[in-house]
């Protein structure tokens, strides 16, 4: 029997609307999982605490945290999806750059107290999933508060130059005469975790010391004092175990029983405690491979 043509049209719009509504339920679930992804990989990467001003109760990554430094003062920026004082009408290409090349969309250079000679390891992929975990909160439209730098370290041009000296761009490598666990906690530690921002010593213009990698400060964020974190005996955390490592992370408690405050227990809120138990182990063997560096960084009084 043949089929009448409109009969033929209805059958052929039936398919069209049943592949049509497949692709975007995956599509849905895709992007759900995106979102998902990048919840987790957010708090790894510690987002939600240089863009709160927490001090001063405001919005969720809507910006303005107060950074001293010795160059002057810092104001983390809004990164919410807010268009016009946000990233919302940042693509992915761009989110992509700031980050990895430390260039915003109107290709001015970003000063390097947002830690993009760090976070330029993270992975694309992950990246685009940091974003869309972003995108999916609500906007807040606030203004950005300008920085307070003392010239001439306030011209950005002069990053350019900086970038030279001592920036080198490029996604984490993976070491393939190392585990796939050590990996893993070089990953975190050296590019979401940006553990090294704070923990390791910086030079006269602010670039890290990369020869006494995570050896501590006496100069950290804030003027505060960061301890040594690399497996020393005497003055790093050598003498600890991966249990004592472990309630530091869960619950921010040291092996004396005293309790971290100041910046380490925002990390502990807001980004230790939020791994899996696996990214801890992960980190712990990273940590103990790191050479032990011998420095002392004494508790402020």
């Amino acid at each position: 029997m043949t089929q009448a043509p409109g009969a033929s049209r209805l059958v052929a719009f039936c398919v069209f609307f049943v592949f049509a509504g497949f692709a975007l339920t995956q599509a849905a679930r895709a992007d759900d999982a995106a979102v998902k992804r990048g919840e987790y990989l957010f708090a790894a990467a510690g987002c939600a605490g240089c863009h709160t001003d927490v001090d001063g109760k405001g919005p969720p990554l809507a910006g303005g945290r107060k950074l001293k430094t010795p160059f002057g003062t810092f104001y983390s920026a809004n990164i919410t999806r807010d268009p016009e004082h946000g990233i919302g009408d940042w693509t992915d290409a761009d989110f992509i750059r700031a980050l990895r090349e430390g260039i915003a969309p109107d290709g001015s250079h970003y000063f390097p107290a947002f830690p993009y000679p760090t976070f330029t390891k993270i992975r694309d992929a992950d990246l685009k999933d940091i974003r869309a975990y972003i995108f999916s909160l609500p906007p807040v439209a606030k203004r950005n508060q300008s920085h307070d730098i003392d010239p001439p370290f306030g011209w950005r041009p002069l990053i350019a130059g900086w970038k030279l000296l001592f920036f080198a761009p490029g996604p984490f490598a993976a070491n393939p005469d190392r585990d796939e666990t050590w990996n893993r906690g070089a990953y975190l530690v050296e590019a979401l975790g940006h553990c090294g921002e704070c923990h390791t010593p910086r030079n006269a213009l602010g670039a890290l010391k990369c020869d006494e990698a995570f050896s501590g400060t006496l100069d950290g964020p804030e003027g505060g004092r960061i301890p040594n974190i690399t497996p020393d005996a005497d003055t790093g955390i050598g003498r600890w175990s991966d249990g004592d490592i472990k309630s530091l992370f869960t619950m921010g408690m040291l092996p004396d029983g005293d309790f971290v405050g100041s910046g380490m227990a925002e990390v502990v809120e807001n980004t230790t405690s939020k791994l899996t138990d696996a990214d801890r182990d992960a980190i712990i063997v990273y940590l103990r491979s790191l050479p032990p560096l011998s420095k002392r960084i004494e508790s402020a009084k």
